[in-house]
């Protein structure tokens, strides 16, 4: 078949390029060189495109010259400020910095994708836009690339995004229609009472205490305010007060995130949490200053896409390596993209006995699965974009 032929010329670059990446790892808007990686290659297959968007974002498309859908197919660029660990001799050539989240597999796939893509150019109608994404493990970089206008122009009609994952079996592909990942925020709290000696608590309003109170009780909130078959989570992942032994500390900060897959309970979180914390301090007689700070949305599939994109799985891989996967509280902004249009987020299975899970310092992966989520791409825009002919 044409398209294997194609995907196979590419299986080199995809190595390539995934190792050239991987040396060169830069954490959220720091993607420089990485975006000049990118759009050097993108330049060599002959594709206009575009850089600078939303500072270190780039875009390539692929005009048929006639008329039909577009389809967008994202990939994320920013690594972890992580220490390698894996001793590759590919590793990290960047202190502190890692891909240890599989954005450089991500980028290789899209590039390879594009360089096949336009050699099928003949057979489709409308528009592929190619997005390369900074900053996807935060502050996020998707609504600013939107907000740039790169879902317009011609407007966005699908969406296709690939996810490494190392919780589905090596060379397999889930797929899940609805939603896959949960919406993330962040809060931030300081609790401001009165210091004083650690003999006379009397005299004092204990922050630390009072912050304590105030940590258990968010806690209960999944336990005792959420329906039991609602997923939510409620982590405090950072508390700092006091500096010696015998003062009561005056002041008392912390922050946590919260996660739903549930819209109303998402629009609820801000005031669910600031009433407990508000009742807490006024019994305690203490003050608090509370920042509740939006991330991302719930990433949700949509039904028809991921319908697709579970046929081409099929033909990529056969029905028995697709599955579907278990959603995950962790969150996306790939979601920015799948709220604008209909789309589908896929995973990539890299799983492997011993193999260590992403975020982690010696994650790695077996390249050879890169090239399944290229034809997984290249067989959804033949799809959706294919051109009908006619007598």
């Amino acid at each position: 078949m044409v398209l294997k032929s194609l995907i196979d010329q590419e299986k080199e670059n995809l190595i390539a390029f995934r190792r050239a990446l991987h040396r060169i790892p830069e954490t959220a808007y720091h993607e420089e060189k990485t975006a000049s990686f990118v759009a050097e290659k993108l330049s060599e297959a002959g594709l206009p495109y575009k850089e600078g968007i939303a500072r270190f974002g780039v875009m390539a498309w692929l005009d048929t010259r006639r008329p039909g859908p577009t389809l967008l197919i994202r990939a994320d660029m920013d690594a972890l400020p992580i220490q390698e660990e894996t001793d590759l001799p590919f590793a990290s050539q960047h202190a502190g910095a890692m891909h240890a989240c599989g954005h450089d597999g991500h980028m290789a796939i899209l590039l390879c994708t594009a360089r096949v893509m336009t050699q099928l150019a003949e057979r489709l109608c409308g528009t592929v836009k190619f997005i390369f994404q900074p900053a996807e493990e935060g502050p996020g970089g998707a609504k600013p690339m939107i907000e740039a206008g790169v879902m317009e122009n011609p407007g966005v009609d699908y969406v296709l995004g690939c996810h490494l994952w190392p919780d589905i079996p090596e060379g397999a592909v889930g797929v899940k229609a609805g939603p896959l990942m949960a919406a993330m925020d962040r809060f931030d709290v300081k609790i401001l009472g009165r210091g004083g000696h650690g003999a006379m608590p009397h005299q004092c309003i204990d922050a630390l205490e009072v912050g304590c109170q105030v940590v258990g009780a968010l806690q209960r909130i999944a336990s005792r305010q959420m329906n039991p078959l609602t997923p939510t989570v409620v982590t405090v992942g950072s508390f700092h007060s006091g500096s010696t032994f015998n003062v009561i500390p005056s002041e008392a900060e912390f922050c946590g995130t919260t996660r739903t897959f549930d819209r109303g309970v998402w629009d609820s979180w801000p005031q669910r949490l600031e009433r407990i914390i508000a009742g807490i301090c006024e019994a305690m007689g203490a003050d608090y200053r509370f920042t509740f700070s939006r991330g991302y949305p719930p990433t949700v599939n949509d039904v028809q896409m991921a319908h697709v994109v579970r046929r081409c799985a099929e033909e990529a891989v056969g029905k028995d390596r697709v599955m579907e996967p278990e959603p995950t509280m962790g969150g996306e902004d790939m979601a920015f993209f799948l709220e604008r249009a209909k789309g589908c987020y896929f995973c990539l299975g890299t799983g492997r006995e011993g193999g260590a899970p992403i975020h982690n310092p010696r994650f790695d992966f077996d390249e050879k699965v890169l090239a399944i989520a290229v034809e997984i791409n290249c067989r959804a825009a033949l799809t959706l974009l294919g051109r009908q002919e006619t007598s």
